[in-house]
């Protein structure tokens, strides 16, 4: 009898892990285009390699516009991207305390922070977090001097549909992305991308 509900289970939850798959597939090739504060600005990731195709549409691909977002600090400020444009290159990076690759990579993030032209923003998977304090700590552990920004309830994260951590983006002065990392990048790559930005 024990074996029978095992299998159930079992069978129940890959059927489950399936729908899920084919779901969460067909969302992606399709583009929604709602305002910000009611709901997604998303369309799928194209990559056309070195070669950018600038638009006027907002969306997470390259030469698109970056969907504007607001989030508060760990200190409990507002922040918006929007704040940034027409200013400097932002580098927007969603990670999170759990992750080896995000540990990997915060001390090349930090490095570029202090010796290049670019403003940093840490999105951080809070919703996934044990804690805020163990965000507090990791940030404190490993000297991060960047606005850290709480994503509460992963809506920036859905926004700019986030799959892997780390993920990047790399935005130009005039708010268009311009460079996206799925994974972990190092510091020369960061410095090969950001200075093809302007």
């Amino acid at each position: 009898m024990k074996k029978v509900i095992i299998i159930v289970v079992i069978v129940g939850m890959l059927g489950f892990a399936t729908y899920d798959f084919v779901i969460s597939s067909d969302k992606t090739g399709q583009e929604e285009n709602e305002d910000i504060s009611g709901g997604m600005i998303t369309s799928p990731l194209k990559d056309n390699g070195d070669e950018i195709t600038e638009s006027d549409s907002v969306g997470i691909a390259k030469g698109e516009f970056a969907p504007d977002f607001e989030l508060k600090t760990l200190e409990g400020n507002t922040v918006r991207l929007s704040d940034y444009k027409g200013e400097q290159r932002v580098l927007v990076n969603f990670w999170a305390t759990w992750c080896p690759p995000c540990r990997a990579e915060i001390p090349d993030l930090q490095k570029l922070y202090d010796k290049k032209d670019v403003a940093i923003l840490a999105v951080n998977l809070t919703g996934s977090e044990k804690s805020e304090g163990d965000v507090k700590d990791f940030v404190e552990e490993f000297g991060m001097t960047f606005p850290v920004l709480k994503d509460t309830n992963s809506d920036v994260a859905s926004t700019y549909q986030v799959r892997a951590y780390p993920t990047s983006y790399m935005i130009d002065s005039n708010g268009r992305i311009q460079f996206i990392a799925m994974g972990a990048m190092n510091y020369d790559l960061m410095v090969q991308e950001l200075e093809k930005i302007e």
